[in-house]
């Protein structure tokens, strides 16, 4: 127990020393770009994949269950269902999890490398600042990335129902878009997706620190990735919980 409190005190610490740094990192485009492609073009595959699965996957759910609970009328509101659950949670929440894993893994293990290799020490002698160097172009590339990937979630999802749909019941893509933009609320989707600012904060906080922290040999450096996408995917489900309440908060009000 006293473990876990040190290492909440510790990254609590790290979070306001990130911000910081991620503040400062806007000055450097060019860095803050190159993270920024690599962690876009890694996460694509994944995304096109979970993106057409979640969308055939929660259509086929949602056609069932409507077709049992209310006939075939009730199969009228299955566009309008299905866009509010991929939009509002299935999409953002995917995204979450693929940067999670993915780049909390990554930068993890890339710092990891450097703090074994004693690169990073080399650059605090050098009187370089290891936030500002490193941390702070990783941590806003992933918050750059996070909207992105889930509108491209949020699309294929919708396309991948569509086809699904239109291959059941022959419906057009005009009646099909109609249909799903009626349930839908700009105030909804704008903040349901940009949630995702804070889920990749979160996930590039939790790779850098894991990298930072690692001590020893070679070993260290699979250590920290997986703990770095631990810390990424637990971050992102509870940060994900809190601002649904918030957002319900204050959409409401």
């Amino acid at each position: 127990m006293t473990d876990f409190f040190a290492f909440l005190g510790q990254f609590t610490v790290f979070v306001g020393q990130s911000f910081l740094g991620m503040c400062e990192a806007i000055r450097r485009p060019r860095e803050v770009s190159r993270q920024f492609a690599r962690q876009l073009l890694g996460a694509l595959p994944l995304a096109l994949v979970a993106g057409l699965a979640i969308g055939v996957i929660v259509w086929m759910h949602l056609r069932g269950v409507l077709e049992r609970l209310g006939g075939s009328s009730a199969v009228d509101l299955l566009p309008s269902a299905l866009a509010l659950a991929v939009i509002l949670e299935f999409g953002p929440i995917a995204a979450g999890l693929i940067i999670a894993g993915r780049s909390g893994a990554s930068l993890a293990a890339e710092l990891g490398a450097m703090t074994v290799t004693e690169q990073v020490d080399a650059l605090e002698v050098l009187g370089i600042s290891v936030q500002r160097q490193l941390v702070g172009p990783r941590v806003l590339a992933c918050v750059l990335v996070l909207p992105l990937i889930t509108v491209f979630i949020d699309y294929l999802a919708l396309a991948g129902s569509f086809v699904a749909e239109t291959m059941t019941s022959g419906t057009t893509w005009l009646h099909y878009k109609t249909a799903y933009l009626r349930g839908l609320r700009f105030n909804d989707m704008a903040a349901h997706t940009l949630k995702t600012l804070f889920f990749g904060f979160f996930t590039g906080v939790a790779g850098c620190y894991h990298g930072l922290t690692a001590s020893g040999g070679s070993e260290a450096v699979g250590i920290a990735a997986t703990r770095g996408v631990v810390t990424a995917i637990l971050s992102v489900l509870l940060a994900d919980v809190i601002l649904v309440r918030l957002i319900h908060l204050l959409l409401a009000g």
